[in-house]
C-alpha cells in the first residue's frame, strides 16, 4: 500500500486454466524423490482423467475440485507456484543468470531432457534481450486467479514482462492465453479490483506562491494519493441476503418485520454496516 501511489501501469493477467496434466506430473517429479509414491501418484491422476473423461469430456477438472477441493487446491497452486518461481527468479536475478547455480532451476522447465539444447538457445538467443527486463520496480502478486502486474516505468517494459509471461507458459507450460485480451492500465486514469477495493492512484495538483526578494514566481506540484472505491454491487448483495433489500437494492418488507420496533430494525441495518465496515477496513 506504501508503495501503490509511486506506480503509474498495472495489468492483471488471468492465469490460464486448466492445468497441463503431464506438466504437473513432471513438476511432481522434481519433489517426490520416492520412486513407488511418485509412479502411485502419477497412476492416480491419469487414472482419474481417463475416467472423468468418458463421463463428462473437458470437464474433469470440475469434477475433480468438486470432489477433493483440497488435494485439487494443492496441486493447483503448486502448478502456479512452480512457473511463478521461474519468473520471479528471472526477475530478481536477471543479472546473475550465468551462473551455474541457476541450472538447477532451468531443469524443471526442460524436466532434465533438454537442459543443454536450453544452455546453448539461452546463451545465443535469451541474454542479448535479457536487458529489456532490467525493471527494479516491476511488483508482481496473485489474486483470485489473475497475476497482476505493476511497474513505475514505462508502458514498454510493461509490455516486456506481459509477453515474457505469455511465451513461459505457453512455451514451458503449454497452456494458452489470448495477449489482446491483456491490458496495461494508467493507474491515473484507470482503476482495478484488489481485495474488495477499486483502486487507482489519484492526481492532486497544487500550487505554491513563493517569493525571492522582489520576484515571485508560482511553483506547481503533483501529489500521488491511493484513491480506494468501495464497489456498491457486493454491499447490496450483502443487503439483500439479510431481507433489507431485492438484487437491485430496492428495499423490501417482511412479515417478521411488523412486529419489531423502529429501533430493533435500525439496529439490524447498523449491526451489517458494522460488519462491512470491519470487513473492508481490515478488522476482526
Amino acid at each position: 500500500e506504501e508503495r501503490f501511489p509511486y506506480l503509474n501501469y498495472v495489468s492483471d493477467v488471468r492465469i490460464p486454466y486448466p492445468i497441463h496434466l503431464e506438466i504437473l506430473v513432471q513438476t511432481l517429479r522434481y519433489w517426490v524423490k520416492d520412486a513407488s509414491s511418485f509412479h502411485l501418484l502419477r497412476l492416480f491422476l491419469y487414472e482419474y482423467f481417463n475416467w472423468n473423461s468418458l463421463i463428462t469430456p473437458k470437464n474433469w477438472i470440475s469434477t475433480f475440485s468438486k470432489r477433493n477441493p483440497r488435494l485439487f487446491l494443492f496441486l493447483y497452486n503448486f502448478y502456479v507456484c512452480e512457473y511463478e518461481s521461474i519468473f520471479l527468479f528471472l526477475r530478481n536475478k536477471s543479472s546473475y543468470l550465468r551462473l551455474t547455480s541457476s541450472g538447477v532451476l532451468f531443469e524443471r522447465i526442460y524436466f532434465y531432457a533438454k537442459i543443454e539444447h536450453f544452455v546453448e538457445v539461452f546463451d545465443k538467443d535469451f541474454l542479448s534481450t535479457l536487458w529489456f527486463f532490467k525493471d527494479p520496480f516491476i511488483h508482481y502478486v496473485r489474486y483470485q486467479g489473475k497475476s497482476i502486474l505493476a511497474s513505475k516505468n514505462t508502458p514498454f517494459f510493461m509490455n516486456k514482462w506481459k509477453y515474457y509471461l505469455i511465451h513461459l507458459w505457453q512455451c514451458h507450460f503449454y497452456v494458452w492465453s489470448q495477449p489482446r485480451k491483456i491490458h496495461i492500465n494508467q493507474l491515473s486514469e484507470h482503476s482495478f479490483y484488489f481485495l474488495g477495493y477499486f483502486s487507482n492512484v489519484r492526481l492532486n495538483p497544487s500550487v505554491v506562491r513563493s517569493q525571492m526578494l522582489e520576484n515571485s514566481f508560482l511553483i506547481e506540484n503533483v501529489m500521488k494519493k491511493l484513491d480506494t472505491i468501495i464497489p456498491i454491487i457486493p454491499l447490496i448483495r450483502s443487503l439483500a441476503k439479510a431481507k433489507f433489500c431485492n438484487v437491485l437494492g430496492h428495499p423490501i418488507s417482511k412479515p417478521v418485520w411488523a412486529d419489531s420496533s423502529d429501533l430493533d430494525i435500525i439496529d439490524r441495518f447498523l449491526r451489517r454496516c458494522r460488519n462491512l465496515s470491519h470487513y473492508y477496513n481490515g478488522s476482526s
